[in-house]
């Protein structure tokens, strides 16, 4: 079965902008800004939905950015919003490593992979292109939900859990980290993690979790 042929489901962009992007975005740039990135970096957004972290990033000053994901309708609305950076953005399968034919062909700086690797059916794969796309010594910043004990708990005891782990949202999450199990994923491919990040809500009931990652 051809990964993310038959088995991606449309995610069906609306707005460039989604609720999470309020709490993911200055996170990110925190952890950019202790990678001591300069503004001619290559970054690359592997999954950028609707474009708007690539629009942000663009005018923060970080000219060299660019993007693609598999949902054509964000892309789509990303071309459509975002007009200077539309030769930036392309649809592309995340799991062909080969970048489209205008794109640099790899050495980035950095790859983002901002709430992803939770649609993955094959997040290895996922990581081994990015890891692929960056330059030696380059970073991954990379965010998913958190899943931790506590927040489990509260969960539970809330009713919430279908909620949470929506099993009737088609093309939604299908994997569901902790801090450990995706330290040992990074690991595995070939990432040193180097900095944690909880975002969203009190600590220890974060709605996501960003890890800062070295190639090694």
């Amino acid at each position: 079965m051809e990964k993310q042929g038959i088995n991606y489901l449309e995610y069906g962009w609306e707005e460039p902008k989604t609720p999470a992007h309020d709490y993911l975005l200055p996170d990110i740039c925190r952890l950019m800004k202790s990678l001591n990135l300069y503004k001619d970096a290559q970054i690359l957004d592997a999954g950028c939905g609707g474009g708007y972290i690539m629009n942000e990033l663009y005018k923060m000053g970080f000219e060299n950015v660019w993007g693609f994901d598999a949902s054509e309708t964000g892309i789509a609305l990303a071309q459509s919003s975002y007009a200077v950076l539309k030769d930036r953005i392309a649809v592309h399968n995340v799991y062909d490593a080969v970048m489209p034919s205008h794109f640099p062909p790899g050495g980035y700086d950095l790859v983002l992979s901002i709430e992803v690797i939770e649609h993955m059916y094959s997040p290895r794969d996922y990581l081994k292109n990015a890891r692929y796309w960056l330059k030696d010594s380059g970073h991954l910043i990379l965010s998913t939900p958190y899943n931790g004990y506590l927040k489990n708990l509260v969960i539970s005891l809330l009713n919430k859990y279908d909620q949470h782990h929506n099993p009737l949202w088609d093309g939604g999450h299908i994997k569901f980290f902790s801090v450990n199990s995706l330290y040992l994923l990074l690991e595995e491919i070939g990432f040193k993690p180097i900095r944690f990040q909880g975002s969203g809500r009190l600590p220890f009931v974060w709605k996501s979790m960003l890890v800062a990652s070295e190639k090694k």
